[in-house]
């Protein structure tokens, strides 16, 4: 299965390697397909004083440092057209923030790279509408024929799954959206985003962590290509999404209750 881990937004250069050391089992796991996560620039936080992390051409020296030293494949997000071709020389993955899943310019850059475009789906989107998205990454890589599983996954387009938008500051999983996805792309569940409470804390989003295990136990059950876990050595200092990661030493039997469950 593809398992994306690490911390919402490159921190120190000292708790990123913390952090990448404590991810090796699962880079060596043969069942699981591994990758590192981190953004270089979080563009999309709730205040303008918020940490956004290092930008790009800090954060890509230190994502690439990563890379060399401890051999991951590296996932990170990009906000703007222009970012793509540089930052798809280090990461293996560009992933496309839900706000902007809409957003062709940005989705056409990515399809542009050799890198492979994880696309996640809008809080405010059906996931039928996602097809779209899709496709405009099919399209821009040579493909013009009907959306399938097996052509997005040929051509290297992935859509994840981080919930919907219900009532005021909260997100709801429709855990029909990851069968609706599936039959037309390979389809991850980001189950530390999907128990965000958005801008419910104040100047930053806020978020219940203890319910990042049954949701994602639900999502191994209806059948996803892989899982998302932001996580950290100490989620209470982190800079970014503290308030939904799962700590690091409560990842390892997670994941072993996934393998458990998981339908392929």
């Amino acid at each position: 299965m593809i398992l994306i881990a690490g911390p919402c937004v490159l921190e120190s250069r000292d708790n990123v390697f913390k952090i990448a050391e404590e991810l090796k089992e699962y880079s060596e796991d043969c069942s699981i397909d591994f990758y590192f996560k981190a953004s270089f620039d979080k563009a999309n936080r709730t205040s303008i004083d918020s940490f956004r992390g290092p930008g790009v051409d800090e954060g890509l020296k230190l994502l690439e440092e990563v890379k060399k030293e401890f051999g991951y494949k590296i996932l990170t997000d990009i906000h703007e057209s222009s970012q793509a071709s540089v930052v798809s020389e280090v990461a293996d993955v560009l992933q496309i923030p839900a706000f902007l899943c809409r957003q062709t310019d940005l989705l056409v850059a990515a399809a542009n790279t050799a890198s492979i475009v994880n696309i996640k789906k809008g809080q405010f989107l059906a996931p039928q509408a996602m097809e779209h998205s899709v496709k405009k990454v099919l399209k821009t890589r040579g493909f013009n024929g009907d959306v399938s599983y097996s052509e997005a996954k040929k051509y290297g387009v992935w859509l994840t799954e981080r919930g919907s938008s219900f009532g005021y500051g909260n997100l709801v999983v429709d855990m029909r959206s990851l069968v609706v996805m599936r039959e037309f792309a390979p389809t991850i569940f980001d189950a530390t985003h999907s128990v965000q409470m958005p801008a419910s804390g104040g100047a930053s989003s806020g978020g219940d962590s203890s319910f990042v295990p049954p949701l994602s136990r639900a999502a191994a059950a209806v059948g996803v290509d892989g899982f998302f876990f932001e996580t950290h050595f100490d989620p209470s200092i982190a800079l970014s999404d503290g308030a939904n990661m799962i700590k690091l030493d409560k990842l390892k039997e997670l994941v072993e209750q996934i393998k458990q469950i998981q339908i392929i």
